[in-house]
């Protein structure tokens, strides 16, 4: 492939390694999007503050995000496969760190300050939708099956990341500048950070000009079988009349009812209910979030260890089961705890147990999907997105009715739902096409 003369240097530390770089950016995309959206979490108390919002009210806004969120994943799926994920992730950056911007810049004090809160909030979730069913449509076109679980597990990494970083940068900037300023950080960040992708990535190996012969040799004798005989996108009618996507997607609902517990009402609970002070609800808040950044890649390791030794069923499948009932566990030990520490540090271990089972999510619609990745991967993350919205509001009325037990209790509950769903999926069976009665064989 003709490398530009000035991109020599970058192509030779790459060779044969170019895909993992392009993974390495997206868990840095990922990191971005995750900033984004929790740092209204942990500057929640003082959005309550400024606006006058109620536990509830507040609720209201963290579901409006993810509503917008979950709305608008089938068609952020459908705009990666239309499009590629390289033009699709660079708007979808700007778009954030606009809405981002805007959200700070709601006025307190007005009747109307609520509603423009929720409302921009719902928009940005409309941008942030096309994130991962984009990166999967990456995944489909520059990664081997074989190696989909750990690249899956690093992308997954980087929402533990943002999300680990969020508490320590938001508070640091909210402490000496104001709530506002530090969503105009995030907004910066992002931008900063999509500049690098926009120049980096290309939609497929060939057209990339740092790719070389052997590595794209390598990627396209590592795709599925499948997805070489899908050769056009699927028609609606086999996506949902497959059975595997459904399951996939009922078991992601209760996947993400749980995960957003620890994105939206984890900080504001250590705080407020166990009663640590602000700097220590920080360092703790930060726990489950570095559990989630070692546990993502290595389930996805481990998943791509057992599939190769074993199936896909007991790799993929196998791994899912085993790390939502070990989450059902934590959260459930969790809420017998006295110490506040304590309890930090268990509840951090349900957070990493479930992201054990987050790349199998992910590998399998990629597998099943083949051109249809970023469709099929939205549709399942759109499910996911009503369970986070669930939780954002139904959590903190679980609590103010029964306690906080009862929230915590319900989502490991939740968990064990989730993991038995994975009993229905077959990741070796590819959606298919039934043909027409009249295009049956006879």
């Amino acid at each position: 492939m003709n490398t530009p003369r000035s991109l020599h240097w970058l192509a030779k530390s790459v060779k044969g390694r170019l895909r993992w770089l392009l993974i390495g950016w997206m868990f840095m995309v990922s990191a971005v999007a995750y900033l984004d959206r929790v740092n209204v979490s942990i500057a929640g108390q003082a959005i309550q503050k400024d606006h006058g919002l109620t536990d509830v009210q507040l609720g209201w806004v963290f579901s409006a995000f993810l509503i917008g969120y979950a709305l608008f994943q089938v068609p952020g799926g459908w705009l990666a496969d239309r499009f590629g994920p390289r033009l699709v992730i660079s708007v979808g950056v700007v778009w954030w760190g606009l809405f981002t911007t805007l959200t700070a810049l709601v006025p307190s004090g007005m009747a109307s300050s609520l509603a423009l809160l929720i409302a921009t909030r719902f928009v940005l979730g409309l941008g942030e939708a096309v994130l991962f069913p984009s990166s999967n449509k990456l995944v489909s076109a520059w990664i081997p099956s074989s190696e989909r679980g750990l690249a899956n597990g690093l992308i997954f990494a980087g929402v533990g990341a943002g999300a680990g970083v969020t508490p320590p940068l938001i508070i640091y900037v909210l402490s000496r500048w104001g709530w506002q300023c530090s969503f105009y950080v995030s907004a910066g960040i992002g931008l900063a950070v999509g500049l690098v992708w926009f120049l980096l990535v290309r939609d497929t190996p060939r057209t990339h000009p740092l790719a070389s012969a052997a590595e794209v040799e390598k990627i396209e004798a590592g795709m599925p079988v499948a997805n070489q005989a899908l050769e056009r996108p699927l028609p609606w009618s086999a996506i949902l009349s497959s059975r595997n996507v459904w399951a996939i997607t009922a078991s992601y609902f209760a996947y993400c009812y749980v995960t957003y517990i620890f994105f939206t009402w984890f900080f504001i609970y250590l705080s407020r209910v166990r009663g640590l002070d602000l700097k220590s609800s920080a360092v703790y808040s930060m726990l489950p979030f570095i559990a989630m950044v070692c546990g993502a890649p290595l389930g996805g390791w481990v998943a791509d260890r057992i599939t190769r030794d074993y199936s896909k069923r007991a790799g993929r499948c196998g791994v899912a089961i085993f790390g939502l009932m070990l989450a059902a566990v934590f959260l459930a030990v969790a809420t017998q705890v006295e110490s506040a520490r304590v309890a930090s540090i268990v509840l951090a271990g349900g957070a990493g147990a479930i992201y054990l089972a987050q790349s199998a999510f992910w590998a399998v619609t990629a597998d099943i999907a083949g051109k249809s990745a970023g469709t099929v991967s939205g549709l399942m993350n759109m499910g996911g997105q009503i369970g986070g919205a669930v939780t954002a509001s139904l959590t903190p009325w679980i609590a103010e009715h029964f306690g906080w037990t009862a929230s915590f209790l319900v989502a490991a509950a939740a968990c064990l739902a989730g993991s038995l769903a994975w009993l229905l999926v077959n990741p070796e069976t590819p959606i298919s096409i039934r043909p027409k009665p009249s295009q049956a064989t006879p």
